[in-house]
């Protein structure tokens, strides 16, 4: 039996990268998704080819920077398949800054996009979750949320406060059998990240060779380990497990690269 069968699943940012990854494997595992991304071709994109596949996904519009958007998403998404299991935040926006550089529009952009939004979409989420003495939130979270690179000030403190909204969620949802919990993501390649690293950093078309010198196992995470963490919480293999944070990358965080 598929590990999803019968299961609903939400899951925003899927037009690309993370998201993308995330709801096929879902797709591929029994799950009937909801792709949901602001550009909304790029969600009817993805949820086309996962029913040419023989799955089940429909594609939404959602602008998760927009609250009526956050809760239409929702409600779309029980409204059509009468229920909701599984909700993935997935959204996040890594805008360079350093204190010192960092504007307080880019600040409030910042979280809105990687806490409000994942704060709104579970909160609609719980209405319906909540009924059914069911559910798994996962958050999508970064190993900035520690401490983070200076250049991402305003990015590393949004995975922060989101790790203690996840937390903080975990310890008043396991009254209704709700579960949530994050996964720190490290250094993935996705196409938004190639796009940074050519465009704003500079570092060329071919960064990449480069980059997997300094990754004991030789390459970057990609989009597909990041999903089979998210299967593992959204799955009933973590049926007792809430308010975790997984780490996902090939140093522990805060040990020096060369120890």
């Amino acid at each position: 039996m598929k590990r999803l069968a019968d299961r609903v699943a939400v899951v925003t940012g899927a037009g690309s990268g993370l998201g993308e990854g995330i709801v096929r494997l879902f797709a591929e595992e029994g799950a009937r998704v909801v792709v949901s991304n602001r550009d909304v071709s790029k969600a009817e994109a993805v949820a086309a080819s996962i029913n040419e596949l023989g799955g089940t996904a429909i594609a939404v519009k959602a602008d998760v920077g927009i609250e009526a958007d956050c809760r239409n998403l929702i409600d779309s998404a029980v409204a059509h398949f009468g229920q909701l299991d599984i909700l993935v935040n997935t959204v996040g926006y890594s805008a360079r800054g350093t204190i010192e550089d960092t504007s307080v529009e880019l600040w409030d952009e910042v979280f809105g996009l990687n806490v409000r939004s994942s704060f709104i979409c579970s909160q609609q989420a719980i209405k319906h979750m909540k009924e059914r003495q069911y559910g798994s939130i996962i958050n999508i979270g970064s190993v900035n949320a520690y401490i983070g690179e200076p250049k991402l000030m305003a990015y590393a403190a949004s995975k922060g406060a989101l790790m203690t909204l996840t937390k903080n969620l975990a310890s008043y949802l396991n009254r209704y059998r709700i579960r949530v919990n994050q996964l720190n993501v490290g250094w993935t390649l996705t196409p938004n990240e190639h796009h940074v690293k050519v465009n704003i950093e500079g570092k060329g078309e071919n960064w990449v060779d480069e980059a997997v010198k300094s990754r004991p196992w030789g390459r970057l995470l990609l989009p597909r380990d990041i999903a089979q963490a998210a299967l593992y919480f959204a799955s009933t293999e973590s049926e007792l497990i809430t308010g975790s944070v997984l780490d996902m990358e090939q140093y522990p965080v805060g040990a020096p690269p060369n120890w």
